[in-house]
């Protein structure tokens, strides 16, 4: 199976998160913040098959890390998630960087699509918020 690193500030999230992907076989590295998930990819010589990454997080936040990983470790799929919309703006700029952005809340069915079709390069597209019939506050 595949080499994950999870980085998520929230520990309810990332727990559920990190025993999810276990049950699923995935080799699983856990993070609370974008610099622990940086030391981790140095110790782990960035040997990943995906990051998994909240993008508000403190220390180093999912845009910067995602910044980090695609200049030091191209070949390893960027995954973020976020309850903000705001901030999946935020993403929209870097589509040739990051695979998708998965949107908080969901459920362990989404989740587990969406890192499958991340790990086995399923064409994905980050759809802006207004064309998902999603309004910005």
């Amino acid at each position: 199976m595949a080499r994950i690193l999870v980085a998520e500030d929230d520990n309810n999230v990332r727990a559920f998160i990190v025993r999810a992907l276990q049950l699923k076989g995935h080799e699983i590295f856990a993070a609370e913040d974008g610099g622990l998930a940086e030391e981790i990819l140095a110790r782990e010589k960035g040997e990943f098959d995906l990051l998994l990454s909240d993008i508000k997080m403190p220390i180093m936040d999912g845009i910067g890390l995602s910044l980090l990983v695609g200049a030091q470790y191209p070949n390893i799929t960027i995954l973020l998630m976020t309850a903000f919309a705001d901030q999946r703006e935020r993403a929209s700029g870097l589509e040739s960087l990051i695979y998708d952005v998965i949107t908080k809340p969901f459920n362990l069915a989404m989740l587990l699509e969406k890192v499958e079709d991340a790990l086995n390069n399923k064409p994905a597209q980050i759809i802006p918020l207004a064309k998902r019939g999603i309004e910005q506050i």
